[in-house]
C-alpha cells in the first residue's frame, strides 16, 4: 500500500502546480498548495498497468470497449449505488471539454445558464465563451455553513428563462456534499421549468466519513432523463494529466446530440494510457482510495485544529467532500489584493484566490490538503507564523 507520507519531488516534470510557481506567484520560494491535483503517487495497480502498457511499445489508436463500460458500471454501482446502462456512456478528455460540448449542443447564444456561486472558475468561462447569459444563484453562508437559497433558485430560473443548470456536487470550493432532499428540491424545480441539468460529479469518490454522495440522476427516472452527469477517475486517483473522463446520459436523443458535437470537433477517442489508467483504477484502486480518504480526513482535522487553536483570524469551512479547504480569512480585515499579497509574500504559500470563484469569494482562499503531512505542516507553519507575526504587533 502506498505511503501517503512520502514526499516526491515534482519539479522538472512540467507540473503546473510546482513548475509554474515562480511564474504565478512571482517568488520561487512560495509553497504551492493551490491547484486541485494531489502530491501523492497514483495507486500501485495503476502504475503497474501503465508500465506494462508502455513496455508493449506500440501506442496506436485505442478504443473504449465493453470492458471499460463494465468497470465504470461496476464502480458506480458499488461506490454510489447507481445502476447505469453501458449504452448511456460517452467518453471525453475532460469534464470541462464535456461541458463546452454540452453547452454548444443543447443551448443557443444568449440562452441563460445558471450556476451556484462561489464555484469552480471554469464554470464562468465556459458559459461566457459561448455567449450564453450567466445567471448566479449564490449559496447562503451562515454560521460557517453553506446552503442553497431555493427561493432565489426558482425565482432566477423563472426571471431569466434559464435553459440549463450546471450543478457542482460535491461542491468546489465550499466542500458541500448535497443531501438527497436538497438535490430532489433542486431537481423538482428544474423539471417544473424544463431546465437541463448538467451535474459535475468529478469529486464524487472523495467523500468524508459521515457523508454520502448521491448522483442527482439516480433520484428518479424523470431526473435521469433530464440530467447529464460528468465523471472521471482523474481527481480520485491523481490522474489529471492522463485526461480521461466520461459522461452518463440516459436520454437517447440528448446523448446522440452531444456525441454528434464531439464528432464534429474530431474528438473520437481517449488516449491509450488514459484508458489503461481508468480501467486499472476502477478495478484495483479501491483499497488505495480508502486509505487516501482516511489520510485526507486526518489532514482536514489537523488543519482545522491548528488554525482554530493557534489563530483567531482564519476559520475553515469544514468540508464534507473533496480535498480542498475553503478558508474564511475575513477577520484579517484585508482587501482581496492585500490578502493575496499577504499569503504570497508574508506567508509564502500559494493558495487559490477566493474571488476567482466569484464575488462571493471575497475574503476567502482555497487550500489543497492532498499533500504529504510534512508539506501540509510546513504550509500551516508558514501561514500561522505570518499571521501571528503581523497581528501580534497590532
Amino acid at each position: 500500500m502506498r505511503n501517503f507520507r512520502e514526499v516526491t519531488d515534482r519539479t522538472g516534470t512540467r507540473s503546473v502546480k510546482w513548475d509554474m510557481t515562480e511564474q504565478l506567484f512571482k517568488d520561487k520560494e512560495v509553497l504551492p498548495m493551490w491547484v486541485a491535483d494531489m502530491d501523492f503517487k497514483a495507486p500501485e495497480p495503476v502504475l503497474n498497468a501503465l508500465s506494462e502498457r508502455v513496455d508493449h511499445g506500440i501506442f496506436g489508436y485505442t478504443m473504449t470497449d465493453e470492458k471499460i463500460g463494465d468497470v465504470i458500471q461496476h464502480w458506480l454501482a458499488k461506490r454510489h449505488g447507481w445502476n447505469i446502462e453501458k449504452d448511456w456512456l460517452s467518453y471525453s478528455p475532460g469534464v470541462i471539454p464535456s461541458i463546452h460540448m454540452i453547452i454548444q449542443s443543447l443551448t443557443e447564444p444568449e440562452d441563460s445558464i445558471m450556476i451556484q456561486t462561489p464555484v469552480y472558475p471554469p464554470f464562468y468561462s465556459v458559459i461566457k465563451a459561448h455567449d450564453r447569459h450567466l445567471v448566479s444563484n449564490p449559496l447562503s453562508f451562515e454560521n460557517g455553513h453553506y446552503a442553497i437559497d431555493f427561493e432565489d433558485f426558482e425565482a432566477k430560473i423563472k426571471q431569466n428563462n434559464v435553459k440549463m443548470f450546471i450543478l457542482c456536487n460535491p461542491h468546489n470550493p465550499v466542500g458541500r456534499v448535497w443531501k438527497e432532499h436538497e438535490l430532489k428540491q433542486m431537481g423538482d424545480i428544474c423539471l417544473r421549468h424544463n431546465v437541463q441539468i448538467v451535474s459535475d460529479e468529478i469529486h464524487a469518490d472523495l467523500i468524508f466519513p459521515g457523508h454520502a454522495h448521491v448522483p442527482i440522476a439516480k433520484l428518479s427516472e424523470d431526473l435521469n432523463q433530464a440530467t447529464i452527469t460528468t465523471l472521471s477517475p482523474t481527481k480520485t486517483f491523481n490522474l489529471a494529466g492522463l485526461q480521461a473522463s466520461y459522461l452518463v446520459i440516459a436520454n437517447e436523443e440528448t446523448r446522440k446530440t452531444i456525441k454528434d458535437q464531439f464528432n464534429q470537433q474530431g474528438l473520437y477517442m481517449l488516449n491509450t494510457l488514459g484508458i489503461t489508467a481508468l480501467e486499472a483504477a476502477y478495478q484495483d484502486g479501491e483499497e488505495w482510495l480508502e486509505k487516501l480518504i482516511e489520510t485526507l480526513d486526518e489532514h482536514k482535522s489537523y488543519v482545522i485544529k491548528r488554525l482554530h487553536q493557534e489563530t483567531s483570524h482564519i476559520r475553515v469551512v469544514e468540508p464534507e467532500g473533496t480535498y480542498l479547504l475553503w478558508l474564511d480569512c475575513r477577520s484579517l480585515n484585508l482587501s482581496q489584493n492585500e490578502l493575496r499579497r499577504f499569503m504570497r509574500e508574508d506567508a509564502k504559500v500559494g493558495l487559490n484566490d477566493g474571488t476567482s470563484f466569484g464575488d462571493e469569494g471575497e475574503g476567502f482562499m482555497r487550500l489543497n490538503i492532498a499533500a504529504p503531512f510534512a508539506t501540509l505542516e510546513e504550509g500551516l507553519d508558514r501561514i500561522i507564523t505570518a499571521i501571528n507575526t503581523t497581528y501580534s504587533s497590532q
